[in-house]
């Protein structure tokens, strides 16, 4: 791994709670977890900030890339608070890599903050061609057959739309398109649930209700 990997890796390690590492690994959910407090998983990335200053989008990409490859929930919890932190320099092109984290995340905990934090901030800021290109992007979420992409596509444009922004219409389209895959599963019923609980009092022309099950 590369010196701000290790760096991340072993403070990560350092600030574990074997107990709660103990709980967490008895899920057998897929991934390996050190029992580090969100609080930490954040304060510890800041850290790696400030000691590993002036990284550029590609050493941003390539440090999220490492952190990411071990299925550990706290490193790939950093990777995502790493670009959450790095939304500027982040780039149409890539949604690619965002998507390929969105299916390997399969939990509301990981998937949300890169749909919420990441996706819709990125997507908002992008302009002619590369928004089109993001905007075209979302469609395809919304209209997969991956649940988790579906919920990402309805959640990330959430932070516009709560400050009483963003396009309502693309919004409307692609929760029509997740509507017509039929599915009341665990994440999109969840998503809609916090669009719900988001958007009811700011934006109640922007609620889609799915069908009962």
């Amino acid at each position: 791994m590369s010196e701000a990997a290790d760096f991340i890796d072993a403070a990560l390690q350092r600030e574990a709670s074997w107990e709660r590492a103990d709980a967490l690994n008895a899920l057998d959910d897929g991934l390996r977890y050190y029992g580090s407090s969100v609080g930490a998983v954040r304060g510890t990335v800041r850290d790696a900030g400030r000691k590993f200053r002036g990284m550029d989008r590609q050493d941003v990409l390539f440090l999220s890339a490492e952190l990411w490859f071990e299925p550990v929930f706290e490193r790939r919890l950093a990777a995502v608070v790493l670009l959450q932190s790095s939304v500027p320099l982040l780039r149409h092109s890539d949604l690619a890599r965002l998507e390929r984290y969105v299916r390997d995340s399969r939990r509301e905990s990981l998937v949300d903050p890169v749909a919420v934090d990441v996706v819709g901030p990125l997507a908002a800021r992008l302009t002619g061609p590369e928004r089109s290109h993001a905007e075209e992007v979302l469609d395809r979420w919304a209209a997969s057959a991956d649940p988790w992409l579906r919920r990402a596509a309805l959640l990330a444009p959430l932070r516009e739309l709560r400050s009483g922004e963003g396009d309502g219409d693309a919004f409307l389209r692609r929760a029509h398109l997740v509507l017509e895959k039929n599915d009341d599963g665990g994440p999109v019923r969840g998503a809609f649930e916090v669009l719900h609980a988001e958007l009811g009092k700011r934006r109640p022309e922007l609620l889609v209700e799915l069908p009962q099950s």
